[in-house]
């Protein structure tokens, strides 16, 4: 559709006077240009303008202008640019200075005399090529981490996903070996990447399954005293103060040998809890969001962020957030939920539809 055509009919849909759509309009094409035009999962033919309109026609007349408002005020949205951008400082920001701990380790100095040392340069070396690098999902963009570490890290250390054949296990460690020119030579460290955790359960099934591919070849191919770092680009505030209990509770139950040497977490960006919308912040909308929900959206992925339901989004994170890749499902479903209605329930049309990366069978 036209721009100028989609500014007009939501003109009309909000009801808006001249000196509201000249004011509104000239936002509205600034925001979509610069950010919202860019979401990924637009369906062909359709922009931010178009979707907004579409979304807010779900809601009766006098309740469109609360949701416009919510959008306007407390939407937060990470452009692909932005993505990539936290990508990029993975490696010198994170990955380069927990090598360094142990490089300041081994040639017993203080971390801001590492460097001083003229072995220090070598053990680098060698701890930075006995690493591996996995992505957890699509959205840790493990690609754009490996054009950004060109000439730093091998190819062979980056994997595309966390579950690889028996059979590369062991290429990539024969590919260690020779390049440290050690036949006895085993990796370190195991550094996980996402995109983003709001609850910290996920996490947990994906740290389940990667031991379960890890554990048959953990004493062959790791070091006794191997590290998994799992790093995430965008994280909640409870996630930070949660996930290292979480993980704890996991050594419980397989026990002490049978479970990871040590997991560590670290975190590029964290959202702090006012992100969260509650009933005050949210105003009107608060109402809208209890009003317009469709249980249908629920399955047996969502249930296991607990609550009576998802009205808030996955672990009731209550979140306003949207990636340009795709919107979490700690997100409000308001936002991203797409389901048609029934006589109980009302249909949800989504102004950033989501990808589901789960079988939609409750």
């Amino acid at each position: 559709m036209n721009q100028d055509l989609a500014l007009a009919v939501l003109g009309e849909i909000m009801e808006w006077d001249l000196e509201r759509s000249r004011k509104e309009f000239a936002w509205l094409q600034l925001i979509s240009r610069f950010k919202y035009d860019g979401y990924s999962d637009f369906v062909a033919g359709v922009r931010f303008i178009e979707s907004l309109a579409g979304w807010l026609q779900q809601f009766a007349p006098g309740e469109r202008e609360p949701a416009y408002s919510f959008v306007r005020e407390y939407l937060v949205y990470f452009t692909p640019a932005e993505i990539q951008h936290l990508i990029e400082l993975v490696y010198p920001d994170y990955i380069r200075e927990r090598i360094l701990r142990d490089v300041a380790i081994a040639v017993k100095k203080p971390r801001y005399l590492v460097w001083s040392d003229p072995s220090s340069s070598e053990i680098y070396r060698k701890l930075l090529r006995q690493s591996l690098f996995f992505g957890l999902s699509d959205g840790a963009r493990i690609d754009t981490f490996r054009r950004a570490t060109t000439g730093i890290v091998s190819n062979e250390q980056v994997l595309l996903a966390t579950e690889i054949a028996p059979g590369k296990w062991d290429q990539v460690l024969e590919d260690l070996r020779a390049a440290l020119s050690d036949k006895d030579a085993r990796f370190r460290y195991l550094f996980l990447f996402d995109d983003f955790t709001g609850s910290g359960t996920t996490l947990q099934g994906k740290l389940k399954r990667l031991w379960r591919d890890c554990a048959p070849i953990a004493n062959s191919h790791f070091a006794s005293d191997w590290t998994v770092i799992v790093h995430h680009y965008i994280a909640t505030a409870d996630v930070t103060r949660t996930i290292a209990e979480r993980e704890e509770a996991l050594q419980a139950e397989y026990g002490e040998r049978g479970w990871f040497h040590k997991v560590e977490f670290s975190f590029e960006l964290v959202l702090p809890d006012s992100l969260k919308i509650d009933e005050p912040k949210a105003g009107p909308f608060w109402d809208l969001i209890q009003r317009y929900y469709n249980s249908g959206i629920e399955t047996v992925h969502t249930r296991k962020g607990g609550g009576k339901d998802v009205r808030l989004g996955f672990g009731q994170c209550a979140l306003p957030l949207v990636l340009g890749h795709n919107t979490p499902n700690n997100s409000i479903p308001l936002l991203w939920a797409d389901i048609d209605g029934n006589e109980k329930e009302p249909p949800m049309r989504p102004l950033f539809r989501r990808r589901q990366r789960h079988s939609e069978l409750a």
